[in-house]
């Protein structure tokens, strides 16, 4: 008689993209994606608040169609008093404006060789705006959260597949990072409603965090008293070594500086043009580990300190400048930020197999006439 082995199948983990990094060029899926989605032209690093339409956007799905009428924000789960609460509700409770830089995790991914396959931004994917709502920190004291809490779960409108996942896009945060009063519930951006690409009619905004905590569309609120798996807590947003590594979690926002361009562009190269003397070098430069306390800017690989602006908030850019004489011929600047906690930008990033957290010093080509 013959007998018969089952071999249990071990359970294929989801990946968060279709296919391995690549050496090759642009796929058409990922021409898709920057088409859909929105950076930030360089050059509005000349504004101390990013323009709605200029802020970057990220879309994982479709941008819902919200009717005011028939939102709700449900919370519930581990508190004492679940609630339902209408915009015009919210807007009712105490309000706060908190000045926030918000960076996708995945900026600069286009850089990395290989390149992993997602949205291939370059450089702009970052944007600061004042956000206008209720304190998350409010909300959870009137509903009372109860003492064996671990998490709060955030849910959006936004639905779709991703990693052969059908999904609503979810994220949680730690019960302590919840409960900070700068976390805020926002229903306006720079003092007015929302854009639908920012999150009308309410979206959460954690500040320090990279942007893929800052749930928009906001629909549910739940408290849990055990961590959250969600695929975009459990899968995406991890720093893998490589697909089958579980990996870390991405959480705040790695120090960084970017140049305002000087001069003017080539259309298709963007290489920069200037005419010969006096340029006055600027930037912006932000972390979400500490203040950022230096940039230096590099001329033709010689680095100088540059003059550090006031902040504009604790989670939210610093400006910076340096004059520059600039002599006729092929020149590359960069810029890199040093923050509180001794973090510094690197020369050279580090590969991940999501692309996360990439923090590489900017270099720009420029020729001085």
């Amino acid at each position: 008689m013959t007998k018969l082995i089952y071999r249990r199948r071990q359970p294929v983990r989801p990946r968060p993209h279709p296919g391995e990094p690549t050496h090759g060029p642009l796929t058409q899926d990922e021409l898709q994606l920057a088409a859909r989605n929105h950076s930030m032209p360089l050059e509005a690093l000349r504004e101390d608040v990013t323009p709605p339409g200029m802020h970057y956007v990220l879309t994982h799905f479709d941008i819902p169609q919200i009717r005011d009428g028939s939102w709700h924000l449900r919370i519930g789960g581990a508190v004492e008093m679940a609630t339902e609460l209408s915009l015009a509700a919210l807007k009712k409770d105490p309000a706060i404006s908190v000045p926030v830089t918000l960076e996708c995790a995945g900026n600069g991914r286009s850089l990395l060789k290989p390149r992993p396959l997602s949205q291939p931004w370059v450089l702009e994917g970052v944007g600061t705006a004042v956000w206008t709502g209720v304190p998350l920190a409010y909300l959870l004291a009137q509903a009372r959260v109860e003492p064996e809490a671990v998490e709060v779960v955030f849910t959006g409108v936004d639905e779709g597949f991703q990693g052969g996942v059908r999904q609503q896009y979810a994220r949680s945060l730690p019960i302590a990072e919840a409960l900070r009063p700068d976390v805020v519930l926002a229903y306006k951006m720079n003092g007015s409603e929302l854009p639908p690409q920012h999150g009308y009619p309410l979206r959460l905004v954690v500040p320090g965090w990279y942007g893929m905590a800052s749930v928009k569309w906001l629909q549910s609120i739940k408290v849990v008293t055990a961590p959250f798996t969600g695929f975009q807590q459990s899968v995406a947003y991890r720093y893998q070594h490589n697909a089958d590594d579980a990996g870390t979690p991405v959480s705040r926002i790695k120090v960084r500086s970017l140049m305002v361009p000087p001069g003017v562009p080539d259309f298709f190269t963007r290489r920069r043009f200037l005419p010969r003397g006096p340029v006055m070098l600027r930037g912006r430069a932000w972390s979400g580990e500490g203040a950022v306390t230096g940039v230096e800017v590099g001329i033709d690989g010689k680095w100088v300190h540059a003059q550090l602006e006031k902040p504009l908030g604790a989670f939210a850019w610093r400006g910076w400048s340096l004059p520059w004489v600039a002599d006729p011929g092929h020149h590359e600047l960069a810029c890199r930020a040093t923050d509180a906690s001794g973090a510094v930008q690197p020369l050279d990033q580090q590969w991940n197999y999501q692309g996360m957290g990439n923090n590489v010093v900017q270099r720009v080509r420029v020729t001085v006439e």
